[in-house]
Order: structure tokens, then sequence, then C-alpha cells
């Protein structure tokens, strides 16, 4: 017999080999009729290995024999026999654990509708993610967006027949013949990649479809009830240009039409917001294909919003004790060798280019050059800490087909900043940048966040460092969050390969997760480089080193401000703040040109529209360019020293004097106000 705990704490003797449906079933048909999926965990406390996050995140998961450390939390299926003492939670729907489930169970009903029609097609994997599915597919003749379709209507006779889901386990020799004899290069690849000699593999069958896979799955096909198919990509397998050309087949699936209805009027909420579409319309910036991909090209409009954005980190970064730096975009190869970049990061960096007194290369980031002018001159520990902020260009290559808009380019500016201080004064700095961060996104609207600490993983060896070391770090940064009683998630193997890190992610209007800012411990630099500073005992001693970014990229973040706004910046970013129409040149131009005068002392981003066209397209125009304030000038307001001032999304607010406009508009931009 083994013990089975219930989520109310009630404990149940059960055989072994009783599945988690049984003990539903025991409970409430019902309850056995609503349950997707169980979660369990052993009675019993683990010992942590720190791979639970990375095995729930990466291709292992889908493969891996081995099971997660620490609490060793696992989701099982329904029928999957229980044979040893566990904490057991049967999963609803409304446990995003079971709408992953669903989601990867919808890819094994696509992959079975592919080969049944289109038997010739090899298959790589076919993941659950954050917003749907997709399955990598290998076929001579490639797949047409006409194809789709087919696939979805086998997909609902796949579903109708409502298979079960049957997991059966065969030795990994027995797996690696079958799947060599059937052609089937990648999933030889993963069983051997993923799986050792020895070892046992997991199968899932339903009907006469089989697939290499870890599980869990829902427990037939008929669960599937909402679901679609919706577009294709190309990619290499493996991602090396010289492989086989795959493509990507994406879907999604949710628990009922109602809220795969509400993802798809999501998917145009987002499609409305596109910073690429907006960027065009509002003529902020550009991409030239003559130029190349990924670099991107600021317009004078764009260019304000940025100054604005520059403007503003420059200043609080002078308030918070930082001094600001330049360095240059090449440096010779040999400081990227000291600094480890050579070794670690060269699949990242354009080739070296060859000079009359040596290799240079472009830098994909600042932290080398902040070092050195650490570097140049002697320190005290009365001198510390140093803080340097450089919004610097950095350059990275990224591979075809990755950019994307905004979002991820080669060339892009690092609001970066380098602290040295000794390792007393480590964790203030640490909290500082966290404040810092958390300023950073509510002064430009963002009020919702998530916190992430990302440590190594002690088998990867692209990890330096020693264990103490490591422990050392990652504990400093734990301390500040929970000092700061700040929730943070755990993320094993994510840190970089110098030190840990906390990893800031926005929440944006439309409830999606935007990485951005982070702050990285680093000892290996100040190592690297012999890094000193002079002690109050009189002996040198290393200085400990903080990275931190907080735009991360002033690209990716204007990128995210644009959907974020959906092109409606708030006043104090707005490029063009106040548009003026004349409601006749002939009569009212004279006044406009003044108005323009005062606004513009004051501060303010003016346009005025000295066409001849109608009023109302002026007025129009500038709706289509989301100005904040449209300021209407006819006879009244010329004879009343007033302006009759319209609202973006709100409308006309009747007429206030130029003095009481330009008080409300300073006061709106003095405050960085989000609200008209």
């Amino acid at each position: 017999m083994i013990k089975i705990q219930l989520p109310d704490g009630s404990l149940r003797e059960v055989p072994q080999g009783t599945t988690p449906l049984d003990i539903a079933n025991s409970i409430s048909p019902r309850l056995a009729a609503a349950v997707v999926v169980a979660r369990v965990r052993p009675l019993e406390p683990v010992a942590a290995t720190g791979n639970e996050a990375s095995l729930e995140a990466s291709e292992e998961a889908m493969y891996s024999s081995h099971t997660a450390g620490g609490d060793a939390a696992r989701i099982v299926d329904l029928n999957a026999p229980l044979h040893e003492d566990v904490a057991l939670e049967l999963l609803k729907e409304n446990d995003p654990a079971a709408l992953k489930v669903v989601r990867h169970s919808a890819a094994h009903v696509m992959a079975t509708a592919i080969l049944e029609l289109f038997p010739e097609t090899k298959l790589g994997h076919g993941p659950a993610t954050d917003n749907g599915f997709f399955y990598d597919v290998y076929r001579e003749i490639p797949f047409t967006e006409a194809d789709l379709a087919s696939i979805e209507a086998r997909m609902a006779d796949v579903v109708k027949r409502d298979e079960p889901f049957l997991r059966v386990e065969e030795s990994r020799e027995k797996g690696l013949t079958d799947y060599s004899a059937q052609g089937e290069f990648m999933k030889v690849h993963f069983i051997e990649r993923f799986t050792k000699p020895g070892d046992e593999i997991s199968l899932y069958k339903n009907g006469n479809f089989t697939d290499f896979c870890r599980g869990p799955h829902v427990p037939s096909t008929g669960r599937v009830k909402a679901f679609k198919v919706m577009s294709i990509a190309g990619a290499y397998w493996l991602g090396d240009e010289k492989n086989q050309q795959l493509q990507r087949i994406y879907g999604t699936a949710f628990f009922n039409p109602k809220d795969l209805e509400a993802h798809f009027k999501h998917l145009e909420e987002i499609k409305a917001r596109d910073h690429r579409v907006l960027g065009k319309q509002l003529d902020l910036f550009s991409i030239q294909e003559v130029a190349g991909a990924g670099l991107i090209f600021w317009h004078p409009k764009g260019g304000l919003i940025r100054k604005a954005m520059e403007d503003w980190m420059r200043e609080e970064c002078i308030r918070r004790g930082y001094a600001m730096v330049f360095t240059p975009h090449i440096m010779r190869r040999e400081l990227w060798k000291i600094s480890g970049h050579e070794e670690n990061y060269a699949e990242n960096m354009y080739p070296p280019m060859e000079l009359d007194d040596a290799e240079y290369r472009l830098k994909p980031m600042n932290c080398p050059g902040h070092v050195l002018i650490y570097k140049n001159s002697p320190r005290s520990y009365r001198d510390l800490p140093q803080r340097y902020a450089e919004l610097g260009n950095v350059y990275r290559y990224e591979r075809s087909g990755t950019m994307h808009g905004l979002l991820r380019v080669r060339g892009f500016t690092q609001d970066d900043a380098h602290i040295f201080c000794t390792p007393d004064q480590i964790e203030g700095e640490i909290e500082d940048c966290i404040d810092f961060a958390e300023s950073v996104l509510k002064t430009f609207g963002f009020h919702e966040f998530q916190i992430e600490l990302s440590t190594w993983d002690p088998r990867d060896k692209k990890f330096i460092g020693s264990p103490e070391m490591w422990a050392s770090s990652v504990g400093s940064l734990t301390r500040v969050l929970d000092r700061k009683n700040i929730p943070y998630k755990t993320i094993p193997g994510e840190a970089a390969f110098y030190g840990p890190k906390i990893d800031i992610k926005l929440v944006d209007v439309l409830g999606r997760l935007w990485q951005l800012s982070t702050v990285q411990f680093d000892w290996n630099l100040p190592a690297r480089f012999d890094l000193e500073y002079i002690g109050e005992d009189g002996a040198p001693h290393q200085p400990v080193m903080v990275h931190r970014a907080l735009f991360g990229s002033v690209e990716r973040f204007f990128g995210v401000l644009i959907e974020h706004y959906a092109g409606a910046f708030p006043l104090w970013l707005a490029p063009v703040q106040v548009g003026l129409v004349p409601i006749s040149n002939e009569k009212h131009l004279d006044y406009a040109h003044t108005v323009k005068a005062r606004l513009e002392a004051a501060g303010l981003r003016v346009e005025l529209d000295a066409s001849n066209g109608k009023m109302q397209s002026k007025i129009r125009d500038f709706g289509l360019q989301k100005v904040p304030f449209i300021l209407i000038l006819g006879d009244k307001e010329a004879a009343s020293d007033s302006v009759s001032v319209r609202v973006r999304a709100k409308g006309d607010e009747g007429s206030v004097t130029v003095e009481a406009f330009l008080d409300r508009a300073k006061k709106l931009v003095a405050e960085h106000a989000m609200e008209l």
C-alpha cells in the first residue's frame, strides 16, 4: 500500500499502481470527468538538483527520462500508476499547467493528421508554447498555406475519434533502430541527445500514431476541444543553414470555443498595435534594405522620442550618483580575449577586422570599456563605489530571419552601467539598481512586472567560477529580493556565464511579458583584468562588479512603448505635443504663429498646419498622428488670447486662455503624466 495526500491535507492508503484517475473517481465521477492531468510530489523531501525550471522550459522536458529535482513535483497522466507515497493534485481546466498539457496533446493530434494526409512527412518535435503549440516537420514538397485547412479538418476527425493517449516504454536501442529504419532523423537525434545507453524511452500512441515523448497528455484526443491551425514558417534543422529546410506549423488550443475566440480577439489587438506598422504610419523609424537587416534608422519624430527617453535616463543616472562615460565602438580583438567574450560569445559577434596594427571587433557590449576606465587610475576603498553609465551603441550578429522590427536587431543602444564596489557594498548597490529599475518602469507607464532570479547549472561547462563563488553571489541577490519582499521565480541554468542575474519583466497593457531590465553579478571581469582597490588595511583587494541595464536596449524599449501605447504616447514623450489648426489662413494664421512661438518658448513641441486644407481635414490628420492636443484658432480665440482645445480620445473641451493651457501642459510634462 502507498499513501496519497490530497490538497485538503487528508491521507489515503491505496494499493500500488492506483492511478490519479482512480482516486478522482473514488471522490466523485463528476470530478473525474473534469480533471485534465495530475501533479504529484513525493511526501519526503528530495535533495535539489538545480534543474527544475530548465527541465520545465526546455526540449529536455519533452524527451528526458530524468525527473526534475528539488521538490520533484511533476505533471503526470491521469492513467499513470503511482508506486510511492505522494501528495496529489488533480488539475482542472483553470490550471495553467493543464492548458499546456492540452496544447501539447493538440500538437500530437496535428502530427497525427499530418501523417494521415502526408505520410511521407518526417517529424521533429511539437511542444506547447505560451500561446499555443507547433510541430517541426520535413517534407520534400513543402507545405503551403492551403494545406493548413486540410490539416485542421483532419484534426477534427482525430478529435472526433476520441482515441486514448497511451504511454508505452521500450529500450533506447529499439527506439533508435525503429526510427532509423523509418528515416526519422530528427527523432533519432532527440533520442541520442536526451537519453543514455541503457535507458528506457517513453512513447505515446493514439490510434496508429506513435511519438517519442515524455508526456504527459490528456486522457484522449477527444479532450482537445477547441483548436486552430494558424500559420507556417521556415526553419533550418538545428538552426544550421547547411541542414534540411524544415517547416514549423503553428497552432493554438483552448478548453472551449469561447476562450479560443477571445484569444483571436487578443491577437487582433496585438496586430493593431504592431510597432512595425505604427512606426511606419507615424513616421518614427525604418529599416533600409540597402543598409542591411536589423539596423535601425530613427526618423525625426522617433528621434524626438528617443531624445526624451535618453535625456530622462541620463539625468536620473547623474542624480543617482553615476558618472556618464563613452567608449569606442570597436576595440582590439585582444581585449575580447582577455574579457572572455572571444571564447564564450564569439558566435554573437561580428567577424574581426584586420587593420594595420591589429585585429579589431565591433563591441557587442560596453563592459570591457568600463573596466578599462576603472583600471586607468589607482583606486582606494574610499573611491568606491564607482558607477559608470553609458548609452552605448553595440553590435551583435543575429542570424537571418531572427530579426523583428525594433525588438530584435543587429545594432542597438544599450543603457549600460557598471558598478565597481567592495563586497560589503554589493547588496546595497543591487538594491539601488532594483529601485532604479522600478522607477524606470513606473515613469514610462508600466505598473506590473515579474522578477526572475537566474542561477547556474553546475553540470553546464559554460559557467565559470567555483561553487562557493556562485553560492555567495546568488545569496547576495536572494537576500536583496527577500529584504525588499519582492516575489520572484528562480530559473536554474539561465545565469550569464560569469554570474547570476535578476531579470525584471514588465507586463504591458495587453498582459504580455517583456524582458528588458537586468541586474547581473560579476566576479569574472575584475579577475580577468586584475582590477584592484587598496583596502582599509592597506592591501590590494579585488572589487566586485555589477552590470545593469534598465531600458535594456533603447530600440527594444521603444518598440515596447509603441505597442503599449498603440502609438498614442503620453504628452511628455509625444513627438508632436500640440497641433495648431487656424480656421482660416487669411484671418487666423498670424495669431497661430504667435501662439506657436509662445508654446515653443515654454518647451512644447508644436506643429502648425498652415496648408490650404479644410479645418476638419487638418484635425483628422493630427488625430491620425495621435497628437495629444489639437488647438483650434478662430476669431473668438484671437480676440480673447485663447485656444479651443481638443484632447486625444476625449474630444472638445472648449476654450481656455493660452496661459491656462500652458500651465496645464507644462504640469503634465513635468510630472511625466500618463493621462491628458
